[in-house]
């Protein structure tokens, strides 16, 4: 039954044993994270945002599961997970908790304090009621500078309720803080609704940087976006640069903030301390 509502109306879904061995495995997994919530077994990783220099400008946090048995978990098998199951809520509001104490003490560093922390936020959380308030408190609460705050929604999330979406969007720039549209490109959003949308910077997808200098349709794509956010009068980052190439690419099509491996993996807090103090003063 629930395979044939995940497909649409009028489908059809005969049973077989791997469903039910899929269906035990995703049940146990809820049941492993409920568990992770308590025994706090979340981890933050951080990865580098950097200039057309090169020069740290920001990080994207990202969380990690530390299961006792299966070692580190990548979000993306245990997330879908969260968001089916409604623990995206609790989950999303420690990542949120633990991003404020991070910045927070980034902030007491003279070489660190201008550095900016995206978080991402589910629609689930973000809808909530009390969303704007829980950041509020959360700023509060640990001295955060809010204009160092940004957080991500994606594409996707604007073929919810809009207004809502809207209104909250506008609550949260009052305090400062700014908004992100992550992998952008990737959903059907018209270029009316990001018009709509207060958002300050536009995240472009990484399955358009991967075939630059390949594929000439993403390159046009990649250099039509970077003008739509410099008309929007948005700031626009690349996402997943891998190689000095793309990185020379995206700079020639006008792009000023990148992300990628070819940056830095995501580290710990602690990594990217210790990294970041050993940087020449011109970085800084």
């Amino acid at each position: 039954m629930y395979e044939a509502k995940k497909r649409g109306r009028n489908s059809l879904r005969f049973f077989d044993p791997e469903m039910q061995a899929s269906l035990e495995k995703r049940s146990q997994m809820e049941s492993d994270l409920r568990i992770a919530l308590k025994k706090k077994q979340f981890v933050l990783y951080f990865q580098k945002q950097v200039d057309n220099e090169g020069r740290i400008i920001g990080m994207e946090a990202l969380v990690r599961w530390a299961h006792p048995e299966r070692g580190m978990i990548s979000p993306s098998e245990f997330i879908p997970v969260c968001e089916d199951s409604g623990l995206i809520v609790p989950v999303g509001h420690w990542i949120l908790t633990e991003s404020c104490r991070t910045l927070s003490q980034w902030q007491q560093h003279d070489s660190m304090k201008h550095l900016k922390l995206a978080v991402n936020i589910s629609i689930k959380e973000f809808m909530q009621d009390d969303f704007v308030s829980q950041v509020n408190l959360l700023v509060d609460e640990y001295g955060v500078h809010s204009d160092r705050l940004e957080l991500e929604i994606t594409e996707s999330m604007a073929h919810d309720d809009l207004d809502a979406l809207i209104e909250k969007m506008h609550q949260l720039k009052k305090t400062g803080i700014s908004i992100a549209m992550d992998d952008f490109g990737t959903g059907y959003s018209s270029l009316s609704y990001l018009k709509k949308l207060p958002v300050d910077i536009i995240k472009i997808d990484r399955s358009f940087v991967d075939d630059l200098g390949v594929n000439a349709n993403n390159e046009s794509i990649v250099k039509t976006i970077a003008k739509v956010g410099e008309s929007f009068g948005m700031d626009v980052l690349a996402e997943g640069v891998e190689t000095e190439e793309q990185f020379r690419l995206l700079i020639e099509y006008g792009y000023k903030q990148f992300q990628g491996y070819y940056f830095g993996k995501p580290m710990t807090a602690d990594k990217f301390e210790e990294e970041f103090q050993s940087i020449p003063r011109r970085e800084k």
